[in-house]
């Protein structure tokens, strides 16, 4: 950040406030030309933001005001400057519902937590969409009032220009261009009167005090329901789920309901023409981003948008013909070059656990239901013996027990066998999460040793993320 904008920034927050700036923290760069610190003094803290684009900064600003008098939560603007380019605006903390996302599913797949947080997203979006936008001023919408035919095509053409052509995959032009008009023409075919946040994604959304905050919507104009419930479900890295992507959009309509009936037939039949050109914008930031400015972390939500892709594909309901068009797109989903740059957290989450049957069979914390649930009481319990009751199934005095006078090996040998069976199928079919829980009379001895095993099979075999809990060893 140049020294000028920071001293612009500090000098905007110690003429309002009247106190001294003493923390000053540049944060890492999104993906606009936007810049933002954060600022405190002895008694607040804020986000500081710099833009050069005061036509761009005008609309958030305007939308701020509009958006707060209607109750939607988003942050507080304090004071902007007289020439429009820096503002400070309230700090919603650091937690982005793709942070949430991310790290919940390390320990639970695409859990009900997660569900439960988009659920909240969802319950607002109506709100923004409809309550809000009835009486927004669309005059100060940047670049364009409506997402129209000429913004269609400004997206269209980001596509093909810097992902096709980047992505060196062959098109007609012209007869791109043709599928281009007629697939606009199709889009345009619908209710346009709504608010259109534009950039509706987890990135976008604030987690704080358990509430969810939206930032970020200064691109908005009018346009049709489904732009914004498309950006948010087929958001590429946080890669939903098929399953919980039905489920997120009959609650999205169970909700719009409230504010405006809706065919939800027709709903549907629209919503996935909306899901592709919102990939197809995407795809070409990433390759914009990623190919033209060497921004190698815009690649990594490249392999995520072709698996959102190949789904649309699949379950196609477009009821118009694009056969150029869908001839790329098959093209694209098919490019080594482009399946090469591979995701690394993609990839099925085995929970393996061990539990006393004394407190109960543990919950699956993804909400997915099913899995395993192994007895270990049959096999010969070392817990019996004095100089094994202070150990658990890690130590090498309770494994060499186990191992020399037990049946421990016959009991895990299927079970290897079954759990196998499942993980191969999970995988084939895009599975999140599986649960794999151990249990004997303590949960100490079997049960540990157990699921160690399990977890350290799993680990030399297959491809998967492992999250291995102990729950009663993890009390102590």
């Amino acid at each position: 950040m140049e020294l000028k904008i920071k001293d612009q920034l500090i000098s905007l927050f110690e003429s309002h406030f009247k106190e001294e700036v003493t923390y000053f923290e540049q944060l890492a760069a999104s993906g606009s030309y936007r810049e933002y610190v954060r600022m405190k003094s002895s008694s607040h803290l804020v986000i500081g933001a710099y833009n050069q684009d005061t036509k761009e900064n005008q609309a958030f600003l305007e939308f701020s005001a509009h958006f707060r008098n209607k109750d939607i939560p988003v942050p507080h603007i304090y004071v902007v400057s007289a020439d429009q380019k820096t503002y400070l605006q309230e700090d919603l903390g650091n937690t982005t519902l793709f942070d949430f996302l991310t790290k919940t599913r390390e320990t639970e797949g695409f859990s009900v937590k997660i569900v439960d947080e988009y659920k909240k997203v969802l319950k607002q979006l109506p709100r923004i969409q409809l309550v809000a936008g009835k009486d927004i001023d669309y005059s100060v919408c940047y670049p364009r009032e409506a997402f129209d035919k000429q913004s269609m095509m400004w997206d269209l053409n980001y596509f093909k220009y810097y992902f096709l052509k980047l992505a060196k995959i062959a098109f007609d032009e012209q007869a791109l261009e043709d599928d281009f008009q007629a697939f606009s023409d199709y889009l345009l075919a619908v209710d346009n009167n709504a608010f259109l946040y534009r950039d509706f994604q987890s990135r976008n959304v604030m987690l704080k005090d358990d509430q969810v905050y939206f930032i970020d919507y200064q691109g908005g104009r009018k346009g049709a329901l489904q732009y914004d419930l498309a950006s948010l479900l087929y958001d590429a890295k946080a890669n939903i789920p098929e399953a919980e992507r039905e489920v997120l959009l009959e609650f999205y309509l169970d909700e719009l309901n409230q504010y405006k009936h809706t065919d939800r037939d027709k709903f549907k039949s629209l919503f996935g023409g909306y899901v592709l050109i919102r990939i197809m914008q995407a795809m070409g930031a990433y390759g914009f981003r990623g190919f033209y400015e060497k921004k190698k972390h815009f690649l990594k939500s490249i392999p995520f948008a072709l698996k959102n892709l190949e789904t649309l594909l699949q379950n196609n309901t477009i009821q118009v013909k694009l056969p150029e068009l869908f001839r790329v797109l098959k093209a694209v989903t098919e490019s080594e070059f482009l399946k090469s740059i591979s995701p690394n957290n993609d990839k099925l989450t085995v929970r393996v656990s061990s539990f006393s049957y004394k407190r109960g069979i543990p919950a699956d914390p993804s909400g997915n239901g099913g899995g395993f649930v192994f007895d270990c009481r049959a096999i010969h319990n070392p817990g019996k013996y004095e100089e094994y009751k202070h150990l658990t199934g890690k130590d090498p005095q309770v494994q060499k027990f186990l191992e020399e006078k037990s049946t421990i090996a016959g009991f895990l040998t299927p079970v290897f066998s079954l759990v196998s069976n499942s993980i191969e199928v999970y995988t084939l079919r895009g599975f999140s999460h599986l649960c794999v829980s151990f249990g004997c009379t303590g949960g100490q001895h079997r049960s540990v040793y157990a699921a160690e095993k399990m977890a350290e099979y799993l680990k030399n075999n297959y491809p998967v993320t492992v999250v291995l809990q102990h729950i009663e060893q993890d009390k102590i």
